[in-house]
């Protein structure tokens, strides 16, 4: 049975909005696409700790091999769905620009004007690097490397995972405001357990940027429902993983081999 559309703005990269699904196995696929990326970072980031590197990394990849996998799957296989690519929005990409200029430059100001030199990430410091280090990241040149490939790579496969298909699926069934949510909260569970490994479980730093990631995904799915186009909230991404970047690297880049 094919499932009702709501009226919303098409997908952008769809050509076929009538999924040979039922809307009971389109709420299954999405309820695992809300929680397999949280399962995963436990598994590679927790459970497997006491572990090796070498296992550590390769659950890691087969977790992003599935997660990324896993939504061109069921719209091309099992709803049998049409894929084409778009233009970019300029809207999209101004918006998408101003507001990761303006995180950009809140990270900075807050960071180094801020929460530097009072220390409130140091507790960080340590787990930092020694992720990196269990990671092969000993100096600079493959910090930038995984910097710009998180940066440029990763943030527009974060994008397409959790905007196009889970926000974009759960609008077809669901209030506007509820699909934002929903797939704010998922995007920003994933990094609940990444961020209670660097700064402690309910801890104000914990706290604070899972909160805004959540903001964050919701103003990247806001944009992207819109303009109807994934460049925006991509760009905006982008930056705010670059900030991420920097910081990181003012922690631990002294630890680095010259």
């Amino acid at each position: 049975m094919r499932s009702p559309l709501p009226d919303s703005p098409p997908d952008p990269l769809t050509t076929d909005l009538r999924p040979a699904t039922s809307r009971r196995a389109d709420v299954l696929a999405v309820i695992f696409a809300l929680t397999f990326p949280t399962l995963a970072v436990w598994i590679y980031f927790v459970l497997l700790t006491p572990y090796s590197p070498a296992l550590q990394k390769t659950a890691y990849t087969v977790g992003k091999v599935l997660q990324f996998g896993f939504p061109l799957f069921w719209f091309l296989a099992i709803q049998r769905c049409r894929l084409v690519w778009t233009k970019p929005s300029a809207k999209g990409l101004r918006e998408g620009l101003a507001f990761g200029a303006a995180i950009f430059a809140a990270i900075m100001v807050l960071y180094f004007v801020w929460l530097k030199p009072i220390g409130v990430l140091d507790v960080a410091r340590e787990p930092i690097r020694d992720r990196l280090f269990g990671y092969g990241l000993t100096s600079l040149p493959t910090y930038v490397l995984f910097g710009l490939f998180v940066s440029l790579i990763h943030s527009f496969m974060e994008e397409y995972y959790w905007r196009w298909f889970v926000f974009g699926q759960l609008k077809r069934f669901s209030p506007l405001w509820v699909a934002i949510v929903l797939s704010s909260f998922g995007f920003m569970l994933h990094h609940v357990v990444i961020l209670s490994i660097y700064f402690g479980r309910r801890t104000l730093p914990s706290v604070a940027i899972s909160l805004a990631v959540a903001v964050g995904g919701a103003d990247w799915a806001w944009i992207y429902h819109h303009t109807g186009s994934l460049y925006g909230p991509w760009l905006s991404h982008l930056l705010v993983d670059v900030a991420i970047f920097v910081v990181g690297y003012d922690l631990v880049g002294g630890h680095f081999a010259p």
